[in-house]
């Protein structure tokens, strides 16, 4: 067999997820469909994030076998061929070797969350954005963030339903940057850990929000995240403002020799 990986991007505004499911339409499906009318046979993907209903992507990684042996580039031309008709894109396809895998080879994954703030309706930037209409004091977020910063018990900011075997994850980084007009401000909030908790990062983001809008002054981060409570978190951030950037492979070779 030889082994691919897929740079992918997405809109997941009309998907449930990345992952697939049984009667819902899922990134995963639609490119394993695509493959389904490329080869004429199924073949599984394996995906490095399964990022939720109405969640983008611009680098997602998945990996495939096949059994043909292709060239990178026609196989990405083949199978934007067939995905003409999705928001959905191959942005690169290359060789990788048989050990690689999307997922357990990826040593950090780094996740955006997009924020507008304007007094108007989104119009353009619908579903796209966190759409606010009140400003956010990025200096005081900022300050908030570093308490979440390392090795920490994240059950305040993890789902109910998350499946993960502990709530003991580390966040390398937080970065919040911001840019404005005359009329509107974004805020863009990069966080880089290995691996997440079901809805950690849209959690981390609907509180930070709180003291963005100055509801929590900064230290409130500190005091929840040491509550271990669920019911002491924001509220969770709306899934079209996410975004998975980037999986991170270190120093492995990407492209097989």
């Amino acid at each position: 067999m030889n082994r691919y990986a897929l740079k992918i991007e997405y809109d997941g505004t009309a998907y449930h997820g990345w992952q697939k499911q049984k009667k819902c339409v899922t990134v995963q499906g639609e490119i394993e469909l695509a493959f389904s009318k490329l080869l004429g046979s199924h073949v599984n993907i394996f995906g490095a994030g399964r990022t939720d209903t109405g969640v983008h992507a611009v680098g997602q990684v998945a990996h495939v076998d096949l059994e043909k042996k292709w060239f990178p580039g026609e196989l990405q031309g083949a199978l934007n061929f067939f995905l003409k008709k999705t928001p959905i894109s191959i942005l690169e396809a290359s060789s990788v070797d048989e050990n690689f895998h999307s997922r357990f080879s990826a040593k950090s994954r780094i996740y955006e969350y997009k924020i507008l703030i304007r007094r108007a309706p989104l119009t353009l930037q619908k579903n796209r954005y966190w759409h606010l209409t009140r400003n956010q004091d990025t200096k005081s977020m900022e300050i908030g963030s570093k308490y979440l910063i390392g090795t920490h018990d994240f059950t305040t900011f993890r789902s109910s339903i998350c499946q993960a075997n502990s709530p003991i994850k580390t966040i390398d980084s937080i970065l919040i940057k911001e840019k404005s007009s005359s009329n509107e401000k974004i805020i863009v909030i990069e966080i880089k850990a290995r691996s997440f908790l079901h809805n950690q990062v849209r959690s981390i983001v609907g509180s930070l929000e709180k003291v963005g809008s100055q509801k929590w002054k900064p230290e409130q981060i500190r005091f929840i995240l040491e509550t271990r409570d669920r019911r002491e978190c924001g509220s969770l951030a709306p899934p079209e403002g996410l975004y998975l950037k980037s999986v991170i492979y270190g120093n492995q070779i990407f492209v097989k020799n």
